[in-house]
């Protein structure tokens, strides 16, 4: 095996063991030769290719953005295609899917949050905004053309909302361990969070 291809393989495997690391003992709680002794390497070799901790901390928060930025991924794809309201189902299975595979990254955001005052994980919200109106911009405007939404209903942040409350909602079932934490399997879930992100709770013809 050539040199650079054995780097890159031990590079790796300190990457996945402080991942193991840092979203199950926290970052302050995790020293470098934790990192070695699980890897089962020398803490020489894991300071060789990475210089401290918070080095080896901002490449494992890059490597979640980088998989979040994928436009590959199911997510983004269904972004990319611009049907809210029409996906809400879909949305939810392949937000599900995302926090269930990276769960360890999703720990890496309560850890930042805990432990540097969110400092990495800003820029995450900070355009969260403006990237959603520029994805859904056209199919909005269609739909307002569609008579499709209520007076005052503001899609944009219809769609937000439903994104980040899927989000939560999974991290609570997969990090957090909480299984039907709103008392419902996950499939009545979805389709209860369709119908009131959909229709509401109050019947206004009713005079309410």
């Amino acid at each position: 095996m050539k040199q650079k291809q054995k780097t890159k393989i031990s590079k790796q495997r300190i990457l996945e063991t402080a991942l193991e690391c840092f979203s199950s003992q926290g970052y302050r709680g995790t020293s470098m030769k934790d990192i070695a002794a699980r890897a089962e390497i020398s803490t020489g070799r894991v300071y060789h290719h990475f210089s401290n901790k918070l080095e080896l901390f901002e490449q494992l928060l890059e490597a979640y953005w980088k998989i979040l930025r994928d436009p590959d991924l199911k997510l983004n794809k269904l972004i990319a295609a611009a049907r809210f309201p029409d996906d809400i189902e879909d949305l939810a299975w392949a937000i599900k899917e995302i926090v269930q595979e990276n769960y360890r990254y999703v720990n890496l955001i309560y850890i930042d949050v805990i432990e540097f005052n969110g400092e990495h994980v800003n820029r995450i919200y900070a355009n969260m905004a403006n990237n959603f109106r520029t994805a859904y911009e056209k199919r909005f405007e269609e739909l307002r053309r569609e008579g499709r939404l209520k007076d005052g209903a503001d899609p944009y942040f219809a769609v937000m909302m439903t994104y980040r409350f899927f989000f939560h909602y999974f991290v609570v079932e997969t990090s957090f361990g909480v299984k039907d934490h709103f008392g419902l399997g996950h499939e009545a879930f979805v389709q209860q969070s369709k119908f009131h992100i959909l229709n509401g709770l109050i019947d206004n013809g009713g005079g309410v």
